[in-house]
């Protein structure tokens, strides 16, 4: 299918790896001109050698800067003169006993997770309406509907990035600018296999192992049983980043595995 995307201007925050990087990548095999965005200079141009690797003709723009911060954001929202997609990706994670989260921790979630794209659709948004073309997509995830115990203070960013963006489709309504959120569900980045892998040596167990019972005792309600690959998000926000998408506006779509068992 040809999504319809050759020569669209997208922005992809926080991806020189995991789902932000599977979501460059989409983009770029669809014709999307990508500006992809990391901290460090050595992490952003390895990304986008790879990316022309595998796609020797797309146009790729490599912008280092902190998107957790104002600052970062004001770097990538200026880096060009329009962007016609913006997928709001940037977000940590870091599984931690409710107890023991201290201020700062909520602070700064809210500040990376939140506020990067608060004010990356803040700056990009206004162009977008003024010419009536446009898509904010939004990396939330099923943690935004079922928050997780082991991570409470992720899962409220999560919930938040759902409020913000039906309430920024809601500004949209009549236009051709949609604004969406996608929620994956356990997904095999770099930074989960890391932790999954340093909890299976700990345990004394084969990663496999740690997995099989992650899912059994954490995610049960999972009808994949495994974990999601990020291209598989991706294929999600291909397509809602397409004018192919364009009666899908303010929804919640699920790329989770099953997790969530509730119908609406």
């Amino acid at each position: 299918m040809d999504l319809q995307l050759k020569g669209q201007h997208a922005l992809v925050s926080g991806s020189t790896a995991g789902i932000g990087y599977a979501i460059a990548d989409a983009l770029a095999a669809e014709g999307a001109v990508v500006t992809i965005n990391g901290r460090t200079t050595e992490g952003t141009e390895r990304a986008k050698k790879k990316l022309l690797a595998a796609h020797p003709h797309a146009e790729i723009h490599a912008v280092v800067a902190d998107a957790g911060t104002a600052e970062g954001c004001t770097a990538l929202a200026n880096s060009s003169k329009q962007f016609d997609i913006l997928v709001n990706n940037m977000g940590i994670f870091d599984p931690k006993p409710f107890a023991t989260i201290p201020d700062a921790d909520w602070q700064r979630f809210f500040e990376v997770n939140v506020m990067s794209g608060v004010r990356l659709s803040r700056a990009l948004l206004p162009g977008m309406l003024q010419r009536n073309h446009g898509r904010i997509v939004f990396i939330s995830s099923e943690s935004g509907i079922c928050p997780p115990a082991e991570m409470v203070h992720y899962g409220m960013t999560k919930s938040a990035q759902l409020s913000i963006s039906r309430g920024l489709a809601e500004t949209c309504a009549g236009t051709a600018v949609t604004v969406n959120s996608v929620l994956p569900g356990p997904t095999l980045t770099e930074g989960a296999k890391d932790f999954f892998d340093k909890l299976a040596a700990a345990q004394g167990v084969s990663f496999d192992e740690a997995a099989k019972a992650f899912f059994e005792q954490a995610r049960p309600t999972s009808l994949l049983r495994r974990f999601i690959q990020p291209e598989e998000v991706a294929a999600m926000v291909a397509y809602v980043c397409s004018p192919k998408s364009a009666a899908t506006n303010g929804a919640a779509l699920r790329v989770d595995g099953g997790v969530v068992r509730s119908l609406v």
